[in-house]
């Protein structure tokens, strides 16, 4: 028997053995291995056309019946690609989810398949000895309403975008595989594609092979009530309509279009395009859409583009930029946007040139043409340019990277935009080149311009549809060959930078200044009037629409700190149903110094009044003209054509 003194020193002298964690005792699995089993891109021919038929006859349901016959080398598997990184939309927005129905079979009969699921856009075929060719079919079932997604079909048009309606084999770079194309469409319709060899037997149209790569950039514009204008320059403008009657564009509406074309080609001195296609869709059905291709670009505008022309003048920019990026993002674009198949992830670093100096020639050759006037644009600068003086998120956030975005966001809505920002290297953007332009004319004595760069950057050999790429150096070097100066620096401060001033250098250098004033410029104004809403930005810190809901709520100014937010109602405004000349009243009596802005508010079913303190009145930017001081906008604006 052991005493208690011994058993006491043998506990002393046992090793310490520390007590188990709770997470010690729990299960701890490792990661499965997930083998790369998807070829990658490869610059080598494929082996045989693809033969792609597409009925879009369903209008009434918007349902797209594809049918596509792959030519095979050998036995095995095949991995079919659904398109997922989309030229344009900068981002992995391929529509995989409205594919169902999925089939293949070869000679016949039906054949195995598996989607990949580290790869959703991936399906591996299994095909058997033998066979010559695979056959796959699937329905493409489009958005009816647009909490869908966006409408493509409409009783009286629809807009075709062929890698939502074909699969694609990988391991081969896409310009590197034929395939052709024939799409059944209503009765009595007319379609229009940048695609060659159309041959048409009744509403049946067929096109001579040409590259998967090609097809994707050319989608086609289809309608019950179209008609084309010839702009010059082996450009057309192809338009369809909800209803006949707002065809009506009279002689001065198509010489604007014609007289764009030819101060775009004026500018960068060559065409990279044998043809181009404007594809534009006067609708309000249809969902809304601006998206280039290089001999082609799909645009849609309100029904009255032509019947209310002069209301319109705001909206006209669309086309110019979709025109300039022929060569500004099809023919010219960043190295890293480049990819040589739909599922290499691009990177948006460089949109800030590739879409900001579009947004500056849409401008400038918007005004050059006549499509818009002097006034709309120096109100649109403006515009941009007031509300990145009051945005804080330029605090944390650089324009480059916002040109990440597309991926970031998918271009949903944001609770409080002006504190997380988002795709300011459009706007941002066309103000900082405003900013290089003028810098370059004031020290060339107006014997260089941004003119000189696009010439030679987005220049080029006539008829290159091809591609040229480019990096941040190469930009650097193209300035610096116009006229020296420290480029690198000025975009490296502006792009990558947070922290900025707002963006009016551009504009001072112009002889201009930015101001507010009680009434809005002429582009604002119009924007709101078609919209039926009224922008506050400025005053109350929010925009309100047309049924008196609340959005763009500015990130700590005087509805932020009334605790408004996104979708709150405004319902009365001092004891009275709420409309925008109530409120604009209300906020020009709150000047005084002591009236506050008094509203019924709605949120979720729960009312409750605020009163917002606050006493500036009415404010809307505008650009005023610096006595004295030559008038830059007046020379960016001179028509090539008249040089």
């Amino acid at each position: 028997m052991k005493t208690a003194a011994f058993a006491a020193a043998a506990l002393l002298a046992a090793p310490t053995v520390p007590a188990a964690s709770a997470q010690d005792l729990n299960s701890r699995p490792q990661p499965v291995a997930q083998p790369l089993t998807i070829p990658l891109p490869a610059d080598k021919p494929y082996p045989g056309t693809m033969q792609l038929r597409v009925d879009a006859t369903d209008v009434a349901r918007g349902i797209f019946r594809v049918r596509q016959t792959i030519p095979v080398a050998k036995a095995g598997k095949l991995t079919l690609l659904y398109p997922e990184w989309l030229p344009g939309k900068h981002a992995p927005r391929g529509a995989i989810a409205e594919m169902a129905g999925f089939t293949a079979s070869a000679g016949g009969k039906p054949l195995s398949w598996t989607r990949q699921p580290t790869d959703v856009y991936a399906f591996d075929i299994d095909v058997p000895a033998g066979a010559k060719t695979i056959e796959v079919g699937f329905d493409f079932l489009s958005p009816t309403r647009s909490s869908e997604g966006r409408v493509v079909v409409t009783p009286a048009m629809m807009n075709l975008q062929w890698e939502q309606v074909s699969l694609y084999p990988a391991g081969y770079f896409t310009r590197n595989i034929p395939v052709q194309l024939e799409v059944t469409l209503p009765e009595g319709w007319t379609g229009v594609a940048a695609l060659d060899g159309l041959k048409t037997t009744g509403n049946r149209y067929s096109y001579a092979p040409t590259s998967y790569e090609v097809l994707v950039d050319s989608p086609m514009f289809a309608g019950a009530h179209f008609r084309k204008w010839d702009l010059g320059h082996n450009v057309t403008l192809n338009v369809v309509a909800d209803e006949p009657q707002y065809l009506a564009a009279n002689p001065d509406h198509i010489a604007r279009h014609a007289a764009l074309v030819s101060e775009a080609i004026a500018l960068f001195g060559v065409r990279h395009f044998d043809r181009y296609e404007f594809l534009l869709a006067l609708t309000d059905e249809l969902g809304g859409i601006g998206l280039e291709h290089h001999r082609s670009s799909e645009n849609s505008r309100a029904v009255d583009y032509f019947t209310k022309w002069d209301e319109n003048d705001w909206e006209r920019g669309l086309l110019p930029h979709e025109l300039v990026h022929s060569w500004n993002g099809k023919y010219r674009r960043p190295d890293k946007l480049w990819t040589p198949d739909y599922r290499t992830p691009m990177q948006d670093n460089l949109l800030w040139v590739y879409e900001g100096q579009t947004s500056f020639w849409d401008l400038v050759l918007a005004g050059r043409s006549g499509m818009q006037a002097k006034e709309t644009i120096l109100g649109e600068w403006a515009s941009h340019a007031a509300s990145y003086s009051v945005q804080p998120g330029r605090s944390w956030r650089s324009v480059e990277d916002t040109t990440l975005d597309p991926i970031i966001a998918a271009r949903k809505p944001k609770p409080f935009a002006s504190w997380s920002r988002t795709e300011d290297y459009y706007n941002e953007g066309s103000l900082m080149w405003l900013e290089a332009d003028m810098l370059i004319r004031g020290a060339t004595d107006n014997r260089k311009s941004l003119d000189d760069f696009a010439r030679a950057f987005f220049g080029g050999r006539e008829g290159d549809w091809g591609q040229s790429t480019y990096d941040f150096g190469d930009v650097v070097a193209a300035l610096n060959a116009v006229h020296p100066h420290d480029w690198e620096r000025f975009l490296r401060d502006r792009m990558q930078t947070s922290g900025r001033p707002a963006p009016t250098g551009g504009i001072e250098r112009a002889g201009y200044r930015l101001v507010w004033r009680d009434t809005p410029n002429a582009y604002d104004r119009d924007r709101m009037a078609q919209g039926k809403n009224v922008d506050l930005t400025h005053s109350l810190g929010l925009a309100i629409d047309k049924d008196g809901v609340a959005g763009s709520i500015l990130w700590n100014g005087p509805a932020f700190r009334a605790d408004i937010v996104n979708g709150t109602r405004i319902v009365a405004v001092d004891g009275m149903s709420y409309s925008r000349e109530r409120i604009e009243a209300a906020i020009r009596a709150a000047a005084d110094g002591k009236t506050p802005v008094r509203l019924l508010v709605e949120r979720g079913g729960r009312y409750r009044t605020v009163e917002i303190a606050y006493h500036g009145g009415l404010r809307w930017p505008h650009l005023e003209k610096v006595e004295g001081m030559p008038d830059g906008f007046d020379r960016l604006f001179t028509p090539k054509r008249a040089l």
